[in-house]
């Protein structure tokens, strides 16, 4: 009788064990997802943001159609893009597009001075530096996760529910080099 209460007892915990480790594997998957959300919703601001800046900078810069088409084709790429890797590489597309935007402007005084313009730029800066904020979040919970299911007990669980690891939220390689400062 005793060997079998021993024995009921080890499998319950046992069984408690791998559905708390589950449940927090399952709690770090959700925490990835609302990451990712979050980082959306940051992105789907700065896409609405964009065509007005674009008309903004069309009236007072209307020969400067190549970097105007090309903001709007890196916003449809980044709107178009799926899954973590091509989203990042369409919004890193896009910020460029957006600096040289940016550099156009600086060449017509009017239109920085335009008041509908320098507001979506503070609107675009601001919604730059919460997207910003929003891929560290992502990323740290992403190692959150991905530390959870490599260790032991929680990657026996991992392996056996099919949790796999996550991609981080990469700046494109020339973003990582050292800063060019010319004068």
């Amino acid at each position: 009788m005793i060997p079998m209460i021993v024995t009921l007892a080890v499998v319950a915990v046992l069984v408690a064990t791998l559905v708390s480790v589950y449940n927090r594997l399952v709690r770090g998957r959700g925490a990835v997802d609302n990451a990712w959300a979050q980082i959306d919703v940051q992105l789907k601001r700065r896409h609405d943001l964009i065509p007005n800046l674009v008309e903004t900078v069309k009236g007072y810069a209307a020969h400067e159609r190549a970097t105007l088409e090309a903001v709007v084709a890196a916003r449809s790429r980044a709107i178009g893009a799926q899954g973590t890797a091509e989203q990042a590489a369409a919004e890193n597309m896009l910020s460029g597009a957006l600096k040289s935007l940016f550099a156009v402007a600086e060449a017509y005084p009017d239109l920085k001075a335009s008041g509908n313009f320098a507001e979506l730029q503070r609107e675009l800066a601001t919604t730059e530096n919460r997207i910003a904020y929003s891929r560290q979040y992502y990323n740290d919970a992403v190692l959150t996760y991905n530390n959870a299911i490599q260790t032991v007990p929680a990657n026996i669980v991992a392996g056996m529910t099919g949790f796999t690891p996550r991609e981080y939220f990469r700046a494109p390689g020339e973003e990582r080099g050292p800063v060019q400062v010319g004068f």
